[in-house]
């Protein structure tokens, strides 16, 4: 098993949608770097458990608790030229961008950007990075023991 934090903007997908979807899951799509996309197509498999984190927002952070759920497959946004995730060179035939789908797991009290930095166990989380702009990272089996078992609380 394996863990990642995914970066989503909340007027686009919140926490609170994820909850509400139907069986409580959605595609990941709209994944548009290279190296986020083979994190999800090489890395990710059924089980893998996601930080879900609100980014530009007033407050980015840590939202909630969800769950890997499918095997990696091609986006279909990719193939809409009305959607603003379309591709003119991605094919059926060689899509170039991946998704999974995620389901949710729990809602939390936003864990703010700022209130990762305070922790030194956390000091060299990817998303903590000078400079990362990736929306989907890697996350430390420490890393996830950590913010779950410490920092993690319900949502009220």
């Amino acid at each position: 098993m394996r863990y990642w934090l995914m970066k989503s903007e909340p007027d686009e997908a919140s926490i609170d949608d994820l909850e509400a979807a139907p069986h409580r899951t959605l595609p990941w799509t709209g994944v548009r770097n290279y190296q986020a996309r083979n994190f999800m197509r090489d890395g990710m498999k059924p089980g893998d458990g996601v930080l879900f984190y609100h980014s530009s927002c007033p407050e980015p952070g840590i939202a909630g608790l969800a769950e890997v759920t499918s095997t990696p497959y091609p986006d279909p946004t990719q193939f809409d030229p009305k959607s603003p995730y379309y591709d003119p060179k991605s094919s059926q035939e060689t899509p170039r961008w991946m998704l999974v789908d995620v389901v949710f797991r729990k809602k939390l009290q936003l864990i703010p950007l700022a209130a990762l930095r305070e922790h030194d166990e956390l000091a060299d989380m990817r998303v903590l990075a000078k400079g990362n702009r990736l929306s989907i990272t890697p996350v430390t089996d420490a890393e996830w023991k950590f913010i779950t078992k410490r920092l993690a609380k319900p949502a009220a």
